[in-house]
């Protein structure tokens, strides 16, 4: 094979695989980039191989003619037809058969096996959050589309010849982090699909000028319009990137999150003072485990804090299967085994209670449909809840000691900081008041132990109560600290914030006390036993609870490493329900530091302000809209750059024919070269014009009637400026801008184009040229 042969495919396959690089911040590690390279690798050999035995064949079969148009369209259809069948064998082989060279041949079985694990991406991608967890399933489904995409690049560079028809296509890799990701999305899925851009224009201008020059016998200098190309679009990609309006961080199918709680449970937006303050206590679970003092079960964790709106949860982190290695944040050495069978009684949620680090999760049956956020540490279900729900969990519960955490190392800077350290700006009266119980204290854990004894500590005056007067600062976080009275959610949230303003990564957990012990020994749960409490951060040894609620010693959990002070005094208050004001059931428990009576809707994301999003999202919709509407005057200034670059008789006098479409010169299919310049030389603004475009017209009479090939000459390109130039100016302000932006010989070049993928023809024939050699 000719070396042109070789370098078009390798340059479409490796644009591919820069494109694919949008995908980088879409999934949470790079084990996907493997499978997606290896199926590109396929569609390239497979494309090579089959072009190069058509060569051979069409070399015995035609030795002395040219290849029917028929069967060389047969072949052209027949490339990606293999292509895609040697990619679904790969695709069967990778990941449903242990392997074997008969695996690569497509079955029905293997077919059908396929299809299911593609069903089983398409759920991951319903189920997880971005950036996901390229599990098995779902880098199935990457390969899939990154080989599909593959196949339409090589189809329209390689068997098109018509590479920058193929560089839109990486615009679909480009799309997903656009549409899956919020904020930035990165450097890399911008300039990914640039770099593969300029890569496709150069390979094609290099084909195009190799052809000149063997036509004309001289070197040509390179793919340098290409390249400036290709810089342009990386330039833009970088700077105007962050204007592109992009959806909400989370769902990969660019919706939102899972459905709400339902039933008596706890919901991360729905009313926890409801549970607390029920005359008649429901049963909710009941736990049986070895353990003779169990830990507080989780349900979920809110780690976002806004002064006005409170605590609400955070994006959620790539959701596991639960039959996948749950991940811990602690040295094993430093837990306690701890095993626990639940039964749902009165629970109806879509968030499982669970221990403190859960190492595997065991349901009876739809355990496919429950998932494990290792970032809020909680699990959920999709379109499922606990309702009558039997489950097993083992867990190693952080059981550390006042001196493991004290000799914790500092945190390393990184996204955990980032995301568990975020506060808005503060009332100068909660800063100063972190800042007088931490002066002094040196290391992370005494700084928590500084503000838990603050709001422990009977001489601070803080009462547990679920009927708190209205406050007067417009700061709930201010009210709490000033009336010093409040109920658990109250007092975690007001824990929580302030050990962040003290510099350690702190969240809010919300579940339940571990019950009461029942005559067989199991501890059963009721709606009394919700609760709310504080998990600190620690190096090495994960999220380490902690609770400032003056709870009843009969209820609250054993911390040893967070002693109250002078805890066995302080009885828990029995609320005063004729107290309650009787709005109080509206109260949010994602806002416990004040009732928000705005939106309930589990899945709803905080939205930015309007100041910070409204002018980006204008830009980028202005900067789309430009793109489309300055595309076609793209895609002709491309087609012109070509022609100009392969400099022959006819390659120009198709330019200057194309530039009389757009101008809309009246024009005649039947017309010859010579009467086709008479007639565009009486528009010209200028004798120079006429004579140049005369020039134009005998050399595509010489180089269509003649017997000499069609060469290259230095001066046809300055006629060709020149006779462009006359013509632009001979007509009217609005005919110029058409022709710019709405160029009317585009569409029939592009039609034209399509019937010369079979026969492979290099230039677009114009449409006055109807007397051009086939």
């Amino acid at each position: 094979m000719r070396r042109t042969d070789v370098r078009t495919p390798v340059a479409a396959a490796a644009a591919t695989v820069l494109g694919a690089l949008a995908l980088s911040p879409v999934l949470s590690s790079g084990t996907w980039v493997r499978p997606a390279v290896d199926a590109v690798l396929v569609v390239l050999l497979t494309g090579l191989a089959l072009r190069y035995a058509g060569q051979a064949i069409a070399a015995r079969a035609f030795p002395r003619r040219p290849v029917p148009a028929p069967l060389a369209a047969l072949g052209t259809v027949l490339v990606p037809a293999g292509q895609l069948t040697a990619l679904t064998g790969y695709l069967i082989a990778r990941f449903t058969s242990p392997g074997g060279i008969r695996a690569l041949v497509p079955t029905p079985d293997g077919i059908e096996a396929l299809l299911a694990v593609l069903r089983d991406g398409a759920d991951e991608i319903r189920e997880q959050t971005a950036p996901a967890l390229p599990v098995a399933a779902l880098m199935a489904l990457i390969a899939l589309f990154v080989g599909l995409v593959a196949v339409v690049v090589d189809l329209l560079a390689v068997g098109g010849r018509q590479a920058a028809f193929a560089g839109p296509t990486l615009l679909v890799l480009f799309g997903v982090p656009v549409f899956t990701l919020g904020g930035d999305i990165g450097l890399v899925p911008v300039v990914g699909p640039a770099a593969g851009l300029a890569l496709l224009l150069w390979a094609d201008q290099s084909r195009q000028l190799d052809g000149a020059a063997r036509r004309s016998g001289r070197h040509h200098a390179g793919g340098g319009t290409a390249v400036r190309i290709g810089l342009v679009a990386v330039l833009i990609g970088v700077l105007g990137g962050g204007m592109v309006p992009t959806l909400a961080e989370g769902s990969l199918s660019g919706g939102p999150g899972g459905a709400g709680s339902t039933g008596t449970a706890l919901d991360p937006v729905a009313s926890m003072v409801g549970e607390l303050t029920r005359n008649n206590p429901v049963d909710l679970l009941r736990v049986e485990t070895p353990v003779p003092d169990p830990g507080y079960l989780r349900s979920v964790t809110v780690d976002r804090y806004d002064a006005d709106a409170g605590w609400s949860p955070g994006a959620s982190g790539a959701l596991l299967p639960l039959d996948a290695q749950l991940p811990v944040t602690h040295d094993q050495t430093t837990g306690r085994p701890l095993t626990a069978r639940i039964e749902a009684l009165g629970h109806d949620d879509r968030f499982l209670p669970v221990p403190v680090a859960p190492l595997a999760v065991q349901l009876r049956d739809d355990g496919n449909r429950w998932r494990f956020d290792p970032l809020s540490g909680t699990v959920v279900g999709s379109d499922v809840t606990s309702e009558d729900r039997v489950y097993e969990v083992t867990a190693s519960e952080v059981r550390p000691t006042p001196e493991q955490l004290a000799a914790t190392p500092p945190l390393r800077p990184g996204d955990l900081q980032e995301r568990f350290l975020a506060l808005p700006p503060l009332d100068p009266r909660v800063t100063a008041q972190v800042d007088e119980l931490v002066a002094g204290v040196e290391g992370g854990y005494a700084r928590v132990r500084a503000i838990l004894d603050f709001l422990t500590d009977p001489a601070s005056g803080f009462d547990y109560a679920l009927s708190t007067p209205p406050g007067t600062s417009g700061d709930d976080l201010v009210d709490f600290l000033t009336e010093r009275r409040g109920y658990c959610e109250q007092y975690a949230g007001a824990m929580a914030v302030m050990v962040r303003a003290a510099g350690m990564p702190a969240r809010v957990a919300l579940g339940y006390t571990p019950g009461t012990v029942q005559d067989d020994g199991s501890r059963l749960i009721t709606s009394d036993d919700a609760h709310a409490w504080v998990e600190v951060y620690f190096s090495g040894l994960g999220w380490v609870p902690f609770d400032p609620t003056p709870i009843d010693v009969d209820r609250r959990a054993d911390l040893p490493w967070a002693p109250r002070v002078v805890a066995e005094e302080l009885p828990e208050l029995e609320p005063d329900l004729s107290a309650l004001p009787p709005d109080l059931a509206l109260l949010d428990p994602v806002s416990p530091l004040g009732p928000d009576l705005g939106s309930t809707d589990p899945t709803a994301t905080d939205a930015a302000p309007a100041d910070e999003t409204s002018f980006p999202a204008r830009a980028g919709l202005v900067l789309l809209l430009a793109a489309v509407a300055g595309l076609p005057a793209g895609l002709r200034l491309l087609q012109r750059r070509r022609r100009l670059a392969l400099g022959t008789a006819g390659a120009l006098w198709d330019e200057l024919t194309a530039t009389a479409d757009d101008l809309g010169v009246p024009r005649d299919p039947s017309w010859t070269p010579r009467e086709a310049g008479q007639a565009l030389a009486e528009r010209t603004a200028g004798s120079e014009g006429a004579e140049a475009i005369q020039r134009l017209a005998r050399a595509e009479e010489v180089s269509s009637y003649g017997p000499g090939p069609d060469v290259q000459d230095d001066g046809l390109v300055a006629a060709l400026r020149t006779a462009r130039r006359q013509l632009v100016e001979g007509a009217g302000r609005r005919t110029r801008l058409r022709a710019a932006f709405l160029p009317t010989s585009l569409p029939g070049a592009v039609r034209a184009a399509l019937p010369g993928w079979a026969v492979r023809r290099p230039v677009l024939p114009g449409p006055w040229r109807g007397s051009r050699r086939a």
